[in-house]
Order: C-alpha cells, then sequence, then structure tokens
C-alpha cells in the first residue's frame, strides 16, 4: 500500500512539474504539489516544540513542518495533501510499523540501534544536547548534575544517553518536554535535558520569558533523519529533496525563520549537513 501511495505521487510529480514551469510560489500547490491524486501522505511530526514541530491549533509550525512540507511537495504532494501525525519520542517506531504514518520529521536522531527496525533519509540537520535550566542556576553542564533532578522525555536518545553516562543523576522522564519545563517551572526539578535547538524554543515561549536559559555547553551530535518503514523506498528521493531544498536557499531560510527570538544559532560547522547514502 506504501509503494501504490507513493508512486501515484511520484508520477503525478512528474505531470505537475511538466506542466508548471514558473514554480517558486508560496504555496506547495503552486510549486507543483497539485498532483492531481486524491490520496494523502501522512507525517509524523512533534506537537509541542516550539520551532520545529508545534501544534498551533489544528495549524502545524516549525523547522521539522517546513522541511517535511518541501520534501512531500518534491515527492508531488500539495500541502492539503498532508495529514500531520503527532509522533511522541517514545511511539515513533511503533507509528513506522505499524503503517499508522508514512514518513517522520520529529527530531528523530538516527542511531545504530533506530536503524535495526526502521530506515532513514537525511540527516536533514544536526543539533547537540544541551541543558535548560532556571535563569539563576548555577548548573554549567552535565557534570553539575550529581544528584540533582534532570527531566527528559520517555523513548528520546537525550534520556538514555542520561542513564548510559550520568548514572548519578535522577532521570525524571515525561510524555513530552512542555511537561518538563512545567515541572522545573514548579520546582520539582533542576534541569530539562534535548537537544539545543528544542531547548532555545521552549525558553523562548511568551510564557517562559525570563524564566529559563539554555546553558550553551552541548555534550552530543544529533543528526536529525526522516524515519522511513524498513524496507521504504523513498529514501534517495527524500536525500534529493533535501539536497535540493539546502541548495536553493529554502533551508536556510526555514532555520532562520523558525529560530528568530530563539537565542539560538546552529552549529555551521555540522550545518548544513549532506544527507548520507541510502544503505
Amino acid at each position: 500500500m506504501q509503494k501504490t501511495r507513493y508512486a501515484a505521487a511520484a508520477v503525478a510529480a512528474v505531470a505537475a512539474l511538466t506542466l508548471s514551469a514558473c514554480g517558486g510560489g508560496d504555496s506547495a500547490e503552486s510549486e507543483g504539489g497539485e498532483s492531481g491524486s486524491a490520496e494523502t501522505v501522512r507525517i509524523g511530526i512533534k506537537f509541542d516544540q516550539p520551532g520545529l514541530g508545534y501544534d498551533e491549533g489544528g495549524s502545524y509550525s516549525g523547522f521539522d513542518v517546513d522541511v517535511a512540507k518541501y520534501v512531500a511537495n518534491e515527492l508531488g504532494y500539495a500541502e492539503g495533501q498532508i495529514e500531520f501525525v503527532e509522533a511522541p519520542s517514545a511511539n515513533r517506531e511503533n507509528l513506522l510499523s505499524n503503517n499508522q504514518v508514512d514518513m517522520i520529521f520529529a527530531t528523530y536522531s538516527i542511531t545504530d540501534t533506530r536503524k535495526e527496525t526502521v530506515d532513514f533519509a537525511g540527516p536533514y540537520f544536526v543539533a547537540g544536547q544541551d541543558l535548560l535550566v532556571p535563569t539563576d542556576s548555577d548548573i554549567a553542564g552535565p557534570e553539575d548534575l550529581e544528584g540533582k533532578n534532570l527531566c527528559s522525555v520517555t523513548g528520546s536518545t537525550s534520556a538514555q544517553k542520561i542513564k548510559d553516562q550520568y548514572p548519578g543523576v535522577q532521570l525524571v522522564e515525561q510524555p513530552g518536554y512542555a511537561e518538563c519545563v512545567t515541572a522545573m517551572g514548579g520546582g520539582q526539578i533542576d534541569a530539562v535535558t534535548t537537544d539545543d535547538i528544542i531547548l532555545a524554543g521552549l525558553a523562548a515561549q511568551e510564557a517562559n520569558a525570563g524564566k529559563f536559559k539554555v546553558v550553551g555547553n552541548t555534550f552530543s551530535e544529533e543528526n536529525y533523519g526522516v524515519g522511513l518503514p524498513k524496507g521504504s523506498d523513498m529514501c534517495e528521493d527524500i536525500n534529493a529533496a533535501i539536497t535540493k531544498m539546502i541548495d536553493d536557499g529554502a533551508w536556510e531560510e526555514a532555520i532562520t525563520s523558525n529560530t528568530e527570538g530563539a537565542d539560538y544559532t546552529f552549529n555551521a560547522e555540522l550545518n548544513p549537513p549532506t544527507p548520507a547514502p541510502c544503505a
């Protein structure tokens, strides 16, 4: 069913590109996504990560969302044909293996363990694990967390790294980072850990302004990939779409607009990344 869906879209994309000589419009439909297919593509994103994947009452925003829309358009899906599905960290592998989504753009770090059950295209961004702490905190890095209460999200690589490398930390796992930040605001935990770009988005939210700061001492390299069902034939086309997005400047525009006001600068030595060859 997956291959049928993709094949129909790919044929439609060729037709759409042939008919559309101008391109460069604002919407996916105007850029060739008017495939004529009634089918949709189901894309997993986060709903609670401002600047990356965020649900604003049924309207979705963020860098992951913008990359997903660009890639989907290149595959022949107009924006109106995209169905965004919430993909919490702990559920991503199940969503792919149970055919509940076609692909996932959800700050999904490529790891050898995950490759055993899912395929990845990309990476399309490289982040680093960091800490979010109260503005008056003296925590400067993971070495200062011994005996402290640290919050992260169940199923995330960030939580696993703390378990593996910092056993003296009292790790509190929550379903989402918003719950972690709420708990820190209430004084129940001392810090939140995940990737720096996610933390910057949380700190920049209006409700959190002036309360928290990103430490700025990354201790990992997280390659965000596009999660795909095992055996998917879409990897090469998605990598081509990511490369095109980088080359035509849309990637730079997306990361800049989605981190504006977040006091965040991406690692220019690692970004934009070159997608890895599909295995």
